[in-house]
């Protein structure tokens, strides 16, 4: 599956539009990260237990996201977007979307 923030895929023409595709994930912080973080705070630099678990959650959003244009016929996904709100205190919804397409090769 070719994904892109672009609208157009060089080399490629668009045959058919699909349409909208996203995928999303919940993740909330737990304790021993949090101890980690409030640690990291006093001295600076990068927490890398929440690099890593909002990484994780990318990944999953993606692949969610990937499915649903799988599931749809596409072959393609462009215009992809990412983004990141807070749900409640502690936990962020991340979703990946973009517009399914199907593509061949020019």
């Amino acid at each position: 599956m070719m994904i892109l923030t672009t609208e157009t895929a060089p080399g490629y023409e668009v045959k058919e539009l699909v349409g909208y595709v996203k995928g999303s994930t919940i993740r909330a912080k737990h304790i021993g990260r949090d101890i980690t973080a409030a640690l990291k705070g006093l001295v600076g630099g990068e927490i890398g237990s929440y690099s890593d678990m909002m990484n994780e959650a990318r990944k999953l959003a993606i692949h969610r996201m990937v499915q649903d244009a799988e599931s749809k016929g596409a072959n393609a996904i462009i215009a992809m977007r990412m983004h990141t709100s807070t749900v409640m205190g502690g936990a962020a919804e991340i979703i990946a979307y973009g517009t399914a397409v199907k593509i061949e090769k020019q």
